[in-house]
């Protein structure tokens, strides 16, 4: 079976006649182009089958010698035939057979099917079927015993066959985009019996591109950032544009890059589609974006090529290349003599044209007559130079005060040093206006002592204030009674001499935290305030007494010279020298058989038995009576009772009982007895 191809272009067709080479025995084969497009297709029939594709007359006549030549160098001349040319009188071309190897003699198990690759045109707009081809098997006699079936890939729903002549036609346009090619396969059977009479066999049904397909950006649009200021042709961004149509065949699916808008200012290399700057140093404080219109063509950019573009958008990104700037070079500002400190005075700011990072700056006091007067930082938000107050202001004592201050770029690139330099001046002048001050106190604290034993009226000292202002308006003195509840104290209205009102008590009250008023007579509502702290001193008004109330326990086997208590003192003087207590037995039990005391000199002293032998029953409690004398001038004293109780102890000396003890009725007294003793009880009573 051998296959032909031609192409069914109706009236247009036209005839191109080649010359067969000598090997070809000198017999004329001509070649039917199609007109839409100038494609040809030969099939040479040898052991290893190929197709020429020739895309225009020129390159067919030579790539026709050329093949010709090669086969008959290559291949055995008697497996060398030419198949798919028609000889002028319109019948398919036979192979040529050289006397000594005829077609006949030459049987050894050759296949009858000779196969190649069908071409079909995609998008095809023609109303009658396409054809696309022939089969036709030697067993083929044409008497109608041999029919042709056609299946596989598309067989009936878009390939049909006839199935007495091999014919084969598309039925629906194509798209090579969608599907490449076709495989089928095709069988020479029986008309009647429907039994194969030759082998099955497979060819490809190659649906034939054209350039149908316009490129397409498939990422786009753009953006992209360059540096302001980069140099020639710095690469800014790299488009791609795909086109669907087939890469192996023809330019249908060669792209090249062109610029339509965007000049001079960028260019895009024709090949790569690598956008670059076109022109040196492009300020973003100038122009900070740009956007360009980048078309993709095919065929290699030729007339009649489909194209596509897309939009990149170019932004300038920003570099430091510009300095700080004060918009003046000198500022004057006003503030109140009576701002606190750490008050903002003034802020200032010097421009730049950069964004972000490459305009932020600091602020520095260079240069002034009042050093740490001021202080100057810079706000993150706003990069302004903020002027804060670092000490108070005083318009009577200075007016006026001059600073210099630097602003520089804190972010400074090397590669603009030349644009420098990257830092700017500006004189600044504070002026400091006069407010109506309230009386100022000095000292603001005034520190007094006084005795507890001062008598009322007594002066313990003097508070002064002042008006600051220039007017210098006479003061009146008060005292802010919420700090003196009991009135303890008095103040001159006119001098300011702070006295006594009570008496004072420094055991209840050691000092007093006073707050005193100056008030301008001239203008009531500016008050100052001072403190007075007065500190009561201490005489000695107060005698020793016992640390604590004690309980001395005797236990009735205690033996002679036995400490039974240590006592201490406490005193509610504060003497400079520290307590001194003095102790001893006063003078009505000082001759006593029973305790005596010993001065420990710590002021403590211990208290021990005379003798032994001591029994509840006979005297349960004993009160000893104990004189403290203090150390002050003059001397104090007091006498402090000390209870006994004698207790009935263990072995080891621990208490078991103590105090009076209950007497036991005689055993054997009958009820009767007892009942008349509390008779008589009760009529003595």
């Amino acid at each position: 079976m051998k296959l032909s191809e031609e192409r069914n272009t109706s009236d247009s067709r036209r005839s191109v006649c080649v010359k067969e080479l000598e090997m070809m025995r000198g017999k004329q084969v001509s070649v039917t182009p199609h007109e839409e497009e100038p494609t040809f297709a030969f099939v040479f029939r040898s052991s290893n089958p190929s197709v020429v594709v020739i895309r225009n007359e020129a390159q067919m006549s030579f790539l026709i010698c050329g093949a010709v030549w090669l086969l008959t160098v290559h291949l055995p001349r008697e497996n060398m035939s030419c198949w798919g040319l028609r000889s002028d009188d319109g019948t398919p071309d036979r192979p040529h057979s050289d006397p000594k190897h005829s077609w006949d003699a030459l049987q050894r198990q050759k296949r009858n099917w000779v196969w190649n690759q069908f071409f079909v045109l995609e998008e095809y707009t023609g109303t009658d079927p396409l054809y696309v081809g022939k089969l036709h098997s030697d067993v083929d006699k044409g008497d109608g015993n041999v029919k042709y079936v056609l299946t596989g890939d598309g067989a009936s729903s878009i390939f049909t066959i006839d199935e007495k002549t091999g014919d084969i036609h598309a039925t629906k346009r194509l798209d090579r985009e969608e599907q490449a090619y076709y495989t089928l396969r095709a069988q020479a059977v029986d008309s009647r019996t429907n039994a194969p009479v030759e082998d099955q066999s497979e060819f490809i049904v190659k649906v034939q591109d054209i350039n149908d397909n316009e490129p397409k950006f498939l990422d786009g649009p753009y953006t992209a950032g360059v540096p302001e200021m980069s140099p020639l042709g710095t690469m800014v961004v790299q488009v791609t544009a795909t086109d669907a149509d087939d890469p192996t065949y023809g330019n249908s699916a060669r792209v090249v890059y062109s610029i339509i808008h965007g000049h001079p200012y960028f260019s895009v290399e024709p090949k790569t589609g690598i956008i670059r700057t076109a022109l040196p140093n492009m300020d973003r404080e100038t122009r900070d974006q740009y956007v360009l219109i980048i078309q993709a063509k095919d065929m290699v950019g030729q007339m009649g090529g489909l194209s596509g573009s897309t939009s990149v958008t170019v932004t300038l990104t920003d570099v430091n290349d510009n300095p700080p700037r004060f918009s003046r070079k000198s500022y004057q500002y006003s503030v109140l003599e009576s701002v606190p400190v750490l008050s903002v005075v003034a802020k200032l700011k010097a421009t730049d044209a950069d964004i972000n990072s490459n305009a932020e700056m600091d602020y520095h006091i260079i240069d002034g007559d009042a050093p740490g007067v001021f202080n100057v930082t810079t706000d993150e938000e706003t990069q302004e130079g903020v002027i804060i107050l670092q000490r108070p202001l005083d318009y009577e004592s200075k007016s006026s005060f001059s600073l210099k201050i630097e602003a520089t770029n804190r972010n400074i690139d090397p590669q603009f040093l030349t644009f420098g330099p990257f830092s700017d001046t500006a004189a600044v002048k504070v002026i400091v206006e006069d407010v109506n001050e309230p009386p100022v106190f000095s000292p603001l604290i005034s520190k007094m002592v006084i005795s507890e034993a001062a008598r009322v009226g007594m002066a313990i000292g003097t508070v002064s204030a002042r008006d600051p202002d220039s007017s210098s308006s006479a003061i009146r003195y008060s005292i802010d009674r919420n700090t003196d509840l009991e009135r303890f104290f008095n103040v001159d209205a006119l001098t300011g001499v702070i006295s006594t009102a009570k008496a004072l008590d420094r055991e209840v009250n050691s000092v007093h935290n006073i707050t005193v008023f100056a008030t301008e007579n001239q203008d009531p509502s500016q008050v100052g305030r001072g403190i007075a702290l007065i500190t009561v001193m201490d005489i000695n008004d107060n005698a020793p007494v016992f640390a604590i109330e004690y309980e001395t326990l005797l236990c009735e086997n205690a033996a002679p010279g036995q400490v039974i208590q240590t006592i201490s003192a406490v005193d509610k003087d504060e003497p400079l020298s520290g307590h001194r207590f003095y102790f001893s037995l006063a003078f009505s039990a000082a001759n006593n058989n029973n305790f005596t005391l010993r001065d420990n000199k710590d002021n403590t002293a211990s208290v021990l038995t005379k003798r032994s032998g001591f029994r509840r029953q006979e005297q349960s409690l004993y009160l000893l009576p104990v004189l403290i004398v203090d150390s002050g001038s003059p001397a104090l004293s007091s006498t402090n009772t000390l209870s006994v109780r004698v207790c009935d102890c263990d072995v080891d000396g621990v208490p078991q009982a103590c105090g009076a003890m209950a007497f036991s009725l005689p055993v054997g007294l009958s009820t009767g007895a007892l009942l008349a003793i509390l008779g008589c009880i009760l009529t003595l009573l």
